[in-house]
């Protein structure tokens, strides 16, 4: 059994991240999907990327959650709470036009968990 934290900020993000897992999580397995409404983002759209993870993953249940605080901080101490094995990322913010590279978040969160961080690409 793998639980599994998808971190996200937008839908694409979420959309990505639930076609990463697609193949990859089980009935054992708990999805959990966490939005940190920031300074920068809107709690409605926080609210809109975790509720796309429950019409794209049926299977296993997917639990929800949107958070207020910083993003790299929040996801930090849900992998300590909840025993996450694996956290899945964005590269950046969600934006599909964004420029390339990793966003301030995705490279903390590489450099300061001890679990295995997936980055998935925006398409």
């Amino acid at each position: 059994m793998t639980t599994f934290l998808v971190a996200t900020a937008s839908v694409h993000t979420t959309a990505a991240a639930c076609d990463y897992l697609g193949d990859r999580v089980t009935d054992d397995d708990t999805v959990i999907v966490v939005s940190v409404a920031d300074d920068d983002t809107d709690e409605r759209d926080a609210g809109d990327a975790t509720n796309v993870a429950r019409t794209r993953l049926v299977e296993p249940a997917v639990e929800t959650l949107v958070r207020e605080g910083r993003p790299s901080e929040t996801v930090q101490a849900l992998v300590a709470e909840r025993g996450i094995d694996e956290v899945v990322i964005g590269a950046r913010r969600g934006d599909p036009e964004a420029a390339p590279g990793l966003g301030g978040t995705a490279a903390d969160l590489l450099v300061s968990l001890d679990v295995p961080v997936v980055v998935v690409p925006q398409s």
